[in-house]
């Protein structure tokens, strides 16, 4: 049961990671995140549903469109919740990317509905026997960790051997030098944004087989992710990926151990203390101001 519960929890938390750096890409950026990273990630699922089991379409062809889309609200959300209000400098985005969330929670509802659908996939169908102890994991409790610890190299190696990278870090560090570089800050930024909700949607793509899509499933699969994005220390791509990891893993310890009724109670207890021990998150440095 241990040991089923750690596969499961690793798959889990590679999920909450995924989502988590898609905080750490926005906050790199342009230091700012997106509230409405949950609602990114039931996008990325209910496209899939819809495109996959309402119209029909191949999941080869469902999928890069709903990812595509996915990227696209994450661009509308940069426009519309946090360029207006971060540009006069005020604080304004946090609630503004909420409420956006909501909105497209509400609109998902009307149209999609609230009965919560299971999203078929081969993936999903048949558990991998791991010597036949009979841990019920399948194929995509696997494929999860893998694809999440490979774009968690991949972002940590463009954001300092590229040159992308190093113009996106130049622009949180300082605007106007990076203007007078010839840097696009507002391109930078949207397509920060961009790619911070396509990565909550690869999340709800792959984590729609084995939950049921609805409207509500992004709400606390974004608040713990962001909670492994502040564990993690929010500046470190690493970092934000190990935490929820390690997120996912206790929490699952935690349900096969105790029970459900006390996995968020424990969860985001560990969580006030592994802060209060270290403000900066595991993985975060305490930033240096000069005076």
């Amino acid at each position: 049961m241990l040991l089923s519960a750690l596969i499961s929890g690793f798959s889990l938390g590679s999920m909450y990671g995924l989502m988590a750096l898609g905080f750490y890409i926005t906050y790199a950026v342009s230091g700012t995140v997106n509230f409405a990273q949950g609602s990114s990630m039931m996008l990325g699922a209910v496209l899939c549903y819809s495109f996959a089991q309402t119209l029909g379409w191949p999941m080869w062809l469902a999928i890069p469109i709903a990812l595509a889309l996915c990227a696209a609200y994450g661009a509308l959300v940069e426009a519309l919740a946090v360029r207006p209000f971060a540009s006069r400098g005020s604080n304004a985005w946090l609630i503004a990317t909420v409420a956006l969330g909501i909105v497209l929670d509400n609109l998902v509802l009307h149209t999609f509905g609230k009965e919560p659908r299971s999203l078929p996939s081969p993936l999903a169908n048949t558990p991998v026997d791991i010597g036949g102890l009979g841990l019920g994991i399948y194929p995509l409790h696997l494929l999860i960790p893998l694809l999440g610890l490979a774009l968690a190299a991949l972002l940590s190696t463009v954001a300092r051997r590229t040159r992308w990278g190093v113009a996106m870090l130049a622009v949180v560090q300082n605007r106007a030098a990076a203007q007078l570089m010839g840097i696009p800050i507002r391109r930078v930024v949207t397509a920060a944004f961009a790619l911070s909700t396509l990565l909550a949607g690869v999340a709800g793509v792959l984590i729609a087989p084995l939950f049921n899509v609805n409207a509500d499933m992004g709400t606390l699969f974004g608040l713990k992710a962001f909670s492994a994005a502040i564990l993690g220390g929010i500046g470190s791509a690493w970092g934000v990926m190990l935490a929820g990891l390690l997120f996912g893993i206790v929490e699952a310890l935690v349900t096969a151990t105790l029970g459900s009724g006390y996995t968020q109670i424990i969860s985001f207890a560990l969580v006030i203390v592994m802060l209060a021990l270290r403000p900066n998150g595991l993985f975060g440095r305490k930033e240096v101001k000069k005076v």
